[in-house]
């Protein structure tokens, strides 16, 4: 039996925090499918991606958001307006801490944090690395410091107590019909996730400032009725990094895009034919028309 519009709940629940703290892998257990890059390093997100969760009777339309940081290029001077435009537009605001860093980081973007009208929930991750008196210290604070907020401890990771967050989550969304189809999983094409695999294996290939200094740009994706063929770009900004991306003789760009190549054949369910090259384009960072043609949102 349907559910008519009337009693249909559908909200934006948007999920924020200093990077690091592990927004993405609880956005990608909060959707159940991974389109959210995990690694270990910073600024791995660097825009907003939206997941999709449908059922008859409700749609919950996640957000995860880039780390928020003090910009030092125009890059990340995007990426910041990513996450302060989610405190705007969510039904839901979950704010994502964890048990190591220190609870004063980011001052300006706390205090907007707590001036927000929608319901507010506080995500203490990795409490797998903490003990009970110091998590009953944190859960203190976190009262004193965000007093209108609920506030959960979780491990992502280990996926424990995420249940009760989601169900938490799901009471909160308000009366609405569907804002998007309901066998929709995202609001991003099938190219976005092409550049993601891509930058994800950068990240976890290179090491130090390379894999910041990347952007995967997809100029041909065509899709037949057993095969994907996709051409991308992979843009750096120094003539020493497109020799780093590319290796002796090709082995690390051959080596990165044989472990993309694999993951895109899991991901669109389809055998892939992956070409990759290397341009350098100098600083582009910070060039406003390098980056709107990559995607990014500027003032």
């Amino acid at each position: 039996m349907s559910t008519s519009n009337a009693e249909h709940r559908s909200g934006f629940v948007n999920i924020v925090g200093n990077p690091n703290v592990g927004k993405s892998t609880l956005t990608n257990l909060l959707v159940g499918e991974r389109l959210s890059i995990i690694t270990s390093k910073a600024q791995t997100t660097r825009h907003r991606i939206m997941g999709i969760v449908n059922t008859p009777e409700l749609q919950i339309v996640y957000s995860d958001t880039p780390g928020v940081l003090k910009p030092n290029y125009k890059l990340q001077q995007s990426m910041l307006e990513y996450s302060e435009s989610a405190l705007g537009d969510a039904d839901v605001l979950v704010y994502v801490t964890d048990t190591v860093e220190a609870q004063d980081k980011n001052e300006d973007f706390l205090r907007r944090v707590a001036s927000v009208e929608c319901p507010l929930i506080v995500v203490i991750n990795k409490i797998d690395l903490s003990n009970q008196a110091e998590l009953e210290r944190l859960v203190e604070l976190w009262h004193e410091r965000l007093p209108k907020a609920e506030i959960i401890p979780l491990s992502a990771l280990n996926r424990f107590n995420v249940e009760p967050l989601r169900r938490r989550i799901e009471s909160l969304i308000p009366l609405s019909p569907p804002y998007f189809d309901k066998d929709a999983l995202t609001d991003r094409p099938a190219r976005f996730f092409v550049t993601e695999i891509i930058r994800e294996k950068i990240l976890l290939y290179y090491q130090k400032e390379i894999p910041y200094a990347v952007e995967v740009v997809v100029e041909e994706f065509k899709e037949e009725e057993e095969l994907i063929r996709i051409r991308t770009l992979i843009v750096v900004e120094r003539e020493s990094q497109k020799g780093i991306i590319i290796g002796h003789r090709g082995s690390a760009l051959k080596k990165v895009g044989a472990m993309a190549r694999k993951d895109m054949e899991r991901f669109f369910e389809k055998k892939i034919f992956l070409e990759m090259y290397v341009r350098v384009e100098k600083d582009w960072r910070n060039r406003d028309n390098l980056l709107r043609r990559y995607g990014y949102q500027l003032d």
